[in-house]
């Protein structure tokens, strides 16, 4: 039996989930086939994932092809109707032992070629988690899922329903067995992370998680978060961002703009000067934290004045590592009915955004010169800092070990040491 070839598309989620797939898959024993796990949070999404299929047909003619994920849950009829495609399946099937027995078991005879359900209907997180997966220094543990706003924007929603959180007990241990298998370093990821809890009995806070992991597990290094929503953070997590140096001083915000009218428009939470509080606090509790972001360019009725106000953002919020996002349409959200920015506005927009984003690289590698970091090893030859800059090494270290190393110099991306 062949094992089944899996091509991923999108988020960090979608790459975790993958690894559980096949995971399910093999315990299922099925063979021959050809598992795409879509993203759908652009138009543009779709299309790679249309394209990616038709390509993974041509090399794989006899394999079986499934599709699941984002993109599958929210237009399963785009896939279904595709010749390439013989079965779809949601993203909460997916996650479902059954499901996998049951393609194995008769693919095409009894098996429904759709198996999409109501995902608004779950509420529960899956229970398959797999430990760890990515590389032997990093594991990346799923503690929530799904999403309870409707930023005008996202279809991720519909595709991920709403949100629902793994047990802080059911997490510690998991997290405890990544350590007892040597990893270095811990990242906890979800869909809308800082919303972590508001389902569980008395409603904790992502703060109280961070505290419970670094508490009862003393022996893992380091803990990484990713994306959060600054609105949305606690006073625990404030406390462990200035208490804690298991903590790692990196934080990558969902801000999305820098102009208040747009911002509304996207139907976000916060305001530009919320943003901008939030990331002075934190590096005033933590002065070598560094901040991500996530930012779209060309949002609907956005002006040469409110883009102005998004770029300055860059430096007001002394961002760090930038993805930008052009906007791009997604049928079905409030925002592909607004009045459009033109194409190329759009681009040339995301260009100046994406150069301030490599000036403010450029920037923070030239400060880390001097100066001596504990790099978590990725490969024999190339490691992160706690603020995950890449460095890299003449000599070859460790794969999945901490070295304490001076940082020599830059290259055009990234660090010597």
């Amino acid at each position: 039996m062949n094992a089944p070839v899996f091509s991923n598309h999108g988020c960090r989620l979608n790459a975790y989930e993958v690894e559980a797939m096949k995971d399910l898959a093999g315990q299922a024993g099925l063979g021959n086939a050809v598992v795409v796990n879509t993203c759908a949070v652009t138009a543009e999404a779709v299309r790679k994932a249309r394209q990616d299929i038709r390509k993974l047909r041509k090399a794989h003619p006899g394999a079986r092809l499934i599709v699941t994920g984002c993109a599958a849950q929210t237009e399963p009829d785009t896939f279904a109707s595709m010749e390439e495609v013989d079965a779809v399946i949601g993203n909460t099937e997916k996650m479902q032992p059954g499901t996998w027995h049951g393609l194995a078991a008769d693919f095409i005879g009894e098996t429904e070629t759709v198996q999409v359900d109501d995902i608004m209907s779950v509420t529960e997180t899956a229970g398959h988690l797999i430990d760890g997966f990515g590389t032997r220094s990093r594991a990346y543990v799923q503690v929530q899922n799904g999403c309870d706003h409707r930023c005008t924007f996202c279809i991720i929603p519909f595709g991920r329903g709403n949100s629902r959180s793994v047990p802080a007990g059911v997490v510690v241990d998991q997290i405890k067995r990544l350590v007892d298998k040597g990893f270095n370093e811990v990242v906890l990821t979800g869909v809308d992370l800082t919303s972590w809890g508001a389902d569980l009995p008395a409603a904790p806070r992502l703060g109280d998680l961070v505290m419970r992991i670094l508490r009862l597990v003393p022996d893992l290094p380091r803990l990484r978060i990713s994306s959060i929503d600054s609105i949305e953070v606690d006073d625990n997590l404030m406390a462990a961002i200035a208490t804690e140096p298991r903590l790692m001083p990196h934080l990558h915000l969902s801000l999305q703009h820098g102009d208040d009218m747009i911002l509304k428009r996207m139907k976000r939470r916060h305001l530009r000067d919320d943003a901008i509080a939030f990331c002075n606090e934190a590096r005033r509790l933590r002065p070598d934290m560094t901040f991500g972001a996530d930012i779209i360019a060309g949002f609907p009725t956005e002006t040469d004045a409110m883009f102005e106000n998004a770029l300055r953002m860059v430096d007001e919020c002394d961002l760090t590592w930038l993805h930008v996002f052009p906007y791009s349409a997604r049928p079905g959200t409030p925002a592909a009915r607004m009045p459009a920015v033109n194409g190329r506005t759009i681009k040339d927009r995301a260009a100046r955004l994406r150069a301030a984003g490599d000036a403010q690289v450029q920037r923070h590698l030239q400060q880390q010169v001097g100066q001596t970091h504990h790099i978590l090893m990725e490969s024999p030859t190339m490691g992160r800092t706690e603020q995950f800059a890449e460095v890299h090494f003449d000599a070859q270290k460790v794969e999945g070990t901490i070295v304490t190393a001076r940082v020599t110099g830059k290259s055009e991306n990234a660090l010597t040491a």
